[in-house]
């Protein structure tokens, strides 16, 4: 077998069982590691919640500083923010709603199940608690 290089960035990587890995856009039926470049929170969905009911999800920032938030478990909860800086990276647990919102651009790596995986807009009450808070200097 030929062993070529490829931009991580521009195909995703997924790792299927019987130790099987291949570049490209396939169908979800296994482990998917994706890298992508983030100038502006649009890149990040910032105005939508995810989840993949189905496993885990590492998410860590290569180059660059954003924020990871957890969705509350139950009413009345303050989203849980995680900062992550060059390097650094957070397991986000099965069936838990997360974002991202970025401090710079930045280089984010994200390795998960993405079978069954979810978008869902926020709405306008948890936007308005966002807003309210303070977004950190540069």
């Amino acid at each position: 077998m030929t062993v070529t290089p490829f931009d991580l960035f521009a195909s995703p990587l997924h790792l299927h069982q019987g130790g099987i890995t291949r570049s490209g856009d396939r169908p979800p039926d296994g482990w998917q590691l994706t890298a992508f470049h983030a100038k502006t929170d649009a890149d990040v969905h910032a105005d939508q919640w995810e989840v993949h009911p189905e496993a885990d999800e590492i998410v860590s920032c290569l180059i660059g500083k954003f924020r990871l938030y957890l969705r509350p478990e139950r009413p009345g909860q303050q989203e849980e923010e995680i900062r992550l800086t060059a390097g650094t990276a957070a397991i986000v647990p099965r069936g838990r709603w997360h974002r991202i919102e970025l401090d710079i651009p930045s280089n984010i790596m994200a390795v998960t199940l993405p079978r069954d995986s979810r978008l869902e807009r926020r709405t306008e009450r948890e936007t308005g608690q966002a807003s309210n808070r303070r977004r950190p200097q540069n």
